[in-house]
């Protein structure tokens, strides 16, 4: 009987682990890096192991210093969560032979799903449906779209798409960077890109006595930049025939491998209704909790209950109604997914819905590690209310910090494309995102009236309306973009305001305002942080899909610093990160076009794309690989022709 778990990862997954050995009464041992020595997984395990250093290079990828902690705790089994070191064989066998319990399949199995090119090759033996690969030496026209697949590693990185054959051998070299710098393998392949195909998975739990449970089906669609944002189990829309299909392959893949514990195989399936293998993730994944609540299973448990050498029951039980994820990052969609950092003030979600957060109130969101803040997830007897359940508690959601992802989640769950179980693929993004992230000012205004109003009840000595007339009052807020220039007069009549004359104070605090517009009464709930306010309200009737439950505002000052400039053309951070490479043979001086890459910044586990604003003179480069940089820092300066003068005219 396992006694005390070592769970060699970080945030919301060991949390979640966590959780499960407190009900089953096991003892929990938590690792941290320098960086999460405040982490709330560090504050809620019974004890903790320090891993010297930020960089997950340095921490929690060094199998050896996790065995090291677990033998000083005194931990007996180690949980490896998912990422990080989860799909490595190696650590598998590091752990079992220092005498340690791996909650996880066998390292053998481990090591035949490692390389995309080699499972495929496997699978391919045991009868299972796969795409044709593609040699890119003799790829034609009628070839495309195709995809370049990393061999090793996931979550989008070393993926891309090619739509023009000239572009498959930058494309083959830049994913090939790319996965050589995240996984240590630059190995890539290619294969037909199917297009308006959809990502569906299969959950297996295999034990050691010769039981393989197939535990539905998930759809995982709704991707960015190849990464999952929104799945949901069932798969809907699937024929029973295509269902079948799955159920039997994932099964065979499981026997194939001599599977035990938690794993995913995961299928393309095309818009014909065929099914083709892309790969089998050994370990639990971050979607795990839909199939939990559609099952009534705890996987953890049961991976607990596996690894212990116990057996599963002979059937799983039986699936009921339907479960929706959505995966709240820190990132601003509409700026090319930007990771976002800061304080995390506060994250409340409404009754109802399931949790599972690495992060807490307070806590700070850095550079080091995935943006993804929290999941949440509805469950109801039917698609339709499960979805509208979810999406009801996310526009309800108290966020307070960073910018988040919330307001796109929250329009696709009620996009007619998203609605539709027929119209489900992985292009939704592709398609959909201008539309899913135009900023509006509708109904804006009047959260900025709440939090000027707000503000003047603070700053006020007795609070409430004065006796006598006050003088105009003035405050100006941005938000999206937009400015809300606020001017209102409070007296014994109520409130005067410049552009809402619908609206009614009918009471105010420093933190709360109550106001009746155009005769609907409105509450609103206001938190201030420094020169950020936040404006939360329940969602206005009728008010659409663009209209806003929450505002975060800038306060603006009242004279403006005339010296916060920067040079014309100036590139500067978007975030701290680190600079992977720069574009080949670039330096200063050289001619560059509009939109074309300059160098890549690396953040939060994604890579970002420097481009230049404008065709012109790169007349400065001061950053270079493996340079870190924090948020504002200047990467490249690059002169239009007109400020460039004589060097562009000499450069033709």
């Amino acid at each position: 009987m396992i006694r005390s778990v070592l769970v060699a990862n970080r945030g919301e997954i060991a949390r979640r682990v966590f959780r499960t050995c407190r009900e089953l009464g096991i003892s929990t041992v938590a690792v941290h890096s320098d960086a999460d020595a405040g982490a709330p997984h560090v504050r809620e395990a019974d004890t903790a192991v320090r891993l010297p250093g930020d960089a997950p290079a340095d921490t929690y990828l060094r199998g050896d210093l996790l065995v090291r902690a677990a033998r000083a705790a005194g931990a007996d089994a180690i949980h490896p969560g998912y990422g990080f070191l989860s799909e490595n064989a190696s650590f598998a066998a590091a752990v079992a032979e220092a005498g340690l319990v791996w909650i996880g399949p066998p390292p053998a199995a481990i090591e035949a799903m490692a390389s995309k090119t080699r499972a495929k090759e496997l699978m391919a033996g045991a009868g299972v449906p796969l795409l044709a690969p593609v040699d890119p030496g003799r790829a034609t026209e009628a070839d495309l779209p195709l995809l370049v697949k990393a061999a090793a590693g996931g979550g989008g990185r070393g993926m891309r798409v090619v739509d023009e054959l000239a572009a498959l051998e930058g494309e083959l070299k830049a994913a090939a960077a790319e996965a050589a710098s995240a996984f240590g393998d630059g190995e890539v392949f290619v294969e037909p890109y199917v297009v308006g195909g959809r990502h569906v998975e299969v959950q297996i739990l295999a034990d050691a006595h010769g039981t393989v449970w197939t535990l539905g089906t998930r759809d995982c669609s709704l991707q960015r930049r190849h990464q999952k944002v929104i799945e949901e189990a069932p798969a809907p829309g699937l024929s029973d025939e295509l269902r079948t299909t799955l159920h039997r392959a994932a099964e065979q893949a499981a026997r194939a491998i001599g599977y035990r514990g938690a794993g995913t195989v995961e299928f393309l399936v095309s818009a014909d209704g065929r099914a083709y293998f892309l790969e089998m993730n050994t370990r639990l994944q971050v979607e795990h909790p839909v199939t939990e609540a559609v099952f009534g299973l705890d996987l953890v448990a049961l991976q607990l209950t596996v690894a212990e050498g116990r057996p599963l029951d002979a059937e799983p039980p039986r699936p009921h109604g339907h479960a929706v994820e959505a995966r709240l990052y820190a990132e601003d969609p509409a700026a090319g997914w930007q990771p976002q950092t800061g304080t995390l003030h506060r994250l409340a979600l409404p009754d109802g819905v399931r949790l599972d957060s690495g992060v807490t109130d307070g806590d700070t969101i850095g550079v080091h590690y995935d943006p993804m803040l929290a999941k949440v997830i509805a469950w109801a007897p039917s698609r339709d209310e499960a979805v509208r359940k979810l999406a009801g508690a996310l526009e309800r959601a108290r966020i307070h910090g960073p910018v988040t992802n919330r307001e796109l989640l929250v329009r696709s769950l009620r996009h007619a494309e998203f609605t539709d179980p027929g119209a489900l693929d992985t292009g939704f993004y592709d398609r959909n995102l201008p539309e899913l992230t135009k900023a509006t000012a509708d109904g804006a205004g009047v959260f900025a009236l709440a939090a000027a109003l707000a503000d003047a009840h603070g700053r006020s000595r007795f609070g409430g309306f004065r006796n006598v007339p006050s003088g105009p009052q003035a405050k100006t807020y941005a938000c999206a973009g937009t400015e809300y220039a606020i001017r209102y007069r409070l007296g014994r009549d109520g409130l005067s305001a410049e552009g809402f004359p619908g609206v009614r104070l009918l009471a105010h605090g420093p933190d709360e305002v109550v106001l009746e517009v155009d005769g609907l009464r409105r509450q609103f709930a206001v938190a201030r942080y420094g020169d950020r306010v936040h404006v939360d309200a329940p969602p206005a009737p009728g008010g659409g899909a663009t209209a806003p439950a929450s505002c975060a505002f800038t306060v603006l000052p009242r004279f403006p610093d005339p010296t916060a400039r920067t040079e014309p053309g100036s590139l500067l951070a978007p975030m701290p990160g680190t600079v992977v490479r720069i574009a080949e043979g670039l330096t200063e001086g050289a001619r560059v076009a509009a939109g074309q890459p300059l160098l890549w910044l690396e953040a939060m586990k994604m890579e970002h794309k420097i481009t230049a604003p404008a065709a012109g003179t790169l007349t400065a480069l001061p950053v270079g690989p493996g340079q870190q940089v924090e948020v504002g820092a200047l990467l490249a300066v690059v002169a239009e022709p007109a400020a460039a003068g004589e060097a562009v005219a000499d450069a033709g």
